[in-house]
């Protein structure tokens, strides 16, 4: 992207709303309040991370226009100042080590991958590396010696790999953004499965030097985050001018080819359903959907791993490999290193026995396939499609780990083969699970697809029972953002109510199970970006988790550490705080 869509996208997400010490001592709180360890390979101590935020708040107030007129951020040298990251365990963070999920591979690089010191530049805290399927090999988040990295909101789930801790410390409000890789769809299927965005650049658009390689001609560097406008400012900073110019489009509505749901191969139960109301909100946004057969783009996708292009995963780390199994020429990896995943050194060791004939015929397939995949996509801005074709769980992963994998990559495996662009956004909930959806399209039109995409990030809703309630004192803060009442209803009777001594007066939502009652509560409809902004400003002992409804469905909402509460008075017998605070004025 040039320097003016830098500009351009950066100025789009506000300077965070706290400090930088308060953002960082917040964000140790919260780490230790998920209790997720399996989230990281390295975790910084947090005094180190709080002498760095002290040193970036002092300089953010002191202003420096020096610093503007280089980073050429319209005047704001800091443009990420107090925004916290985590960075995948593949790329290279000064001072921690780099081990690409292996403990034995690791070492100790001098300086940050360029993608990782472009976002400190701007301003970004790295709080630690994230845990990753093994050599970036895998789209599931168990294939790691460092424990599997379960879904964020749903633990009984994978996480979506191989960047899944990254993706799960970005949905668990941990950090804002995090660093992730993308071969085959490691930076798209972890977003859809913890309802967060992901994008994947045109290949060369961010740097891949400090980057242990999957793939070397197919990997990229991709940015999570929890809003889109986020994401495109991350990913706006770390990238270099385009070598090659978007294509031209000609003028007219935006044009999306959406294949019907039949033609996608067998989803989860709701997901088709959940993929025809994602193309009808871009249709009622004014897109002309256009059908297309999908079969060059699910093809080309299954050369990935079952053709010869596996083959370069053992370029990059086979030596190795081979170096730390007990016997080379066997492929017995069950006996090797203890921290070699048995699946991932299984692929790398079997690809070693590719012959050089393979290959060629392999290119010669693909393509063959791409000029199909592109000559369908004709003048479509963008192809969309489901992320994955679902999303199991952990137990179902180890039944079938090489099956539930190649299935999970179904839509993500041709994208770098065909050197297209993509970005994957929340596109609602199934079951009380996120669903994910993604844009294909031409290398060269990341902006594009970003803004395209904008279009189909639905509303989120959320529930309130206190301060935030329609007249109460926090309220102007919802409508601020645009929030809007959709209704009132309570929540399904395993919460209780408290009076918490704040200023202002707020109550406390705890679930309790049966020992519970319904509660009133007002149902607010607001953007992604609108509840990021105001979860990032919810003090202690507030958090934001689901909360049942008494039609038994679920949205976010805010509810109370159970912590806070001692001391405080139980007022669930008045049924809701409007009642409460009418009986104490």
């Amino acid at each position: 992207m040039p320097a003016s869509s830098s500009a351009h996208f950066s100025s789009a997400v506000s300077r965070a709303p706290f400090s930088a010490l308060t953002r960082v001592r917040a964000a140790y709180e919260r780490i230790a309040r998920v209790d997720r360890p399996e989230i990281w390979i390295t975790l910084r101590p947090q005094a180190e991370v709080e002498a760095e935020a002290r040193a970036l708040d002092a300089r953010a107030d002191a202003g420096a226009a020096a610093d503007a007129r280089a980073v050429g951020m319209s005047g704001d040298p800091l443009p990420l100042a107090g925004r916290l990251l985590a960075v995948k365990g593949n790329i290279d963070v000064a001072g921690l080590p780099t081990t690409a999920g292996c403990p034995s591979y690791a070492y100790l690089p001098e300086r940050d991958a360029p993608a990782v010191a472009r976002l400190r530049e701007a301003g970004a805290l790295v709080l630690g590396t994230t845990n990753m399927d093994q050599f970036a090999t895998g789209l599931v988040g168990t294939r790691s010696p460092y424990g599997a990295v379960r879904a964020a909101h749903a633990p009984e789930r994978v996480s979506g790999g191989s960047s899944s801790g990254s993706a799960v410390a970005v949905a668990l409000g941990i950090v804002d953004l995090a660093l992730g890789t993308d071969t085959a769809g490691s930076g798209r299927v972890p977003a859809a499965f913890n309802g967060i965005v992901g994008l994947k650049p045109s290949r060369g658009l961010v740097p891949t030097e400090g980057v242990v390689p999957a793939c070397a001609s197919l990997d990229c560097v991709t940015v999570f985050a929890r809003t889109l406008p986020e994401a495109r400012s991350a990913l706006a900073l770390m990238s270099v001018p385009p070598g090659r110019e978007a294509p031209h489009r000609t003028p007219g509505p935006w044009r999306v080819a959406v294949p019907p749901p039949d033609s996608l191969g067998p989803l989860d139960d709701g997901w088709a359903e959940a993929y025809e109301a994602a193309a009808a909100r871009l249709a009622a946004a004014g897109a002309r959907l256009m059908p297309l057969d999908p079969t060059p783009f699910t093809e080309a996708g299954a050369l990935l791993y079952e053709g010869a292009f596996v083959a370069e995963r053992y370029t990059a780390v086979g030596a190795f490999v081979d170096a730390h199994t007990d016997d080379a020429h066997t492929g017995d990896t069950h006996t090797g290193a203890a921290d070699l995943d048995p699946t991932v050194a299984g692929i790398i060791r079997r690809a070693r026995d590719i012959p050089a004939h393979r290959l060629y015929a392999d290119q010669a397939r693909l393509d063959s396939l791409r000029t199909a995949a592109l000559g369908a996509l004709g003048d479509a801005d963008a192809l969309l499609l489901p992320t994955a074709p679902g999303h199991p769980t952990l137990a179902e992963v180890a039944a079938d780990p090489l099956g539930a994998n190649a299935r999970l990559g179904r839509f993500t495996n041709s994208t770098n083969l065909f050197d297209l662009a993509a970005v994957a956004v929340p596109g609602g909930e199934v079951r009380g699970h996120p669903f994910g959806v993604m844009l294909i399209g031409a290398a060269g039109t990341d902006e594009r697809l970003a803004g395209l995409a904008a279009l189909l990030t639905p509303p989120v809703r959320l529930a309130v029972v206190g301060a935030h309630l329609t007249g109460q004192p926090l309220n102007p803060q919802l409508l601020a953002l645009g929030a809007r009442l959709v209704r009132t209803t309570t929540t399904a009777p395993v919460y209780r109510l408290y009076a918490l001594p704040t200023e202002p007066p707020k109550p406390g939502l705890v679930h309790t199970g049966p020992a519970g009652a319904a509660i009133e509560a007002e149902i607010w409809e607001l953007s992604a970006e609108a509840l990021g902004s105001l979860t990032a400003a919810l003090p202690r002992p507030m958090t934001l988790g689901r909360v049942e409804l008494a039609d038994a469905t679920t949205v976010p909402g805010f509810l109370c550490e159970p912590a806070a509460l001692t001391g405080a008075q139980d007022i669930t017998e008045y049924g809701g705080w409007r009642p409460y605070a009418d009986a104490h004025h």
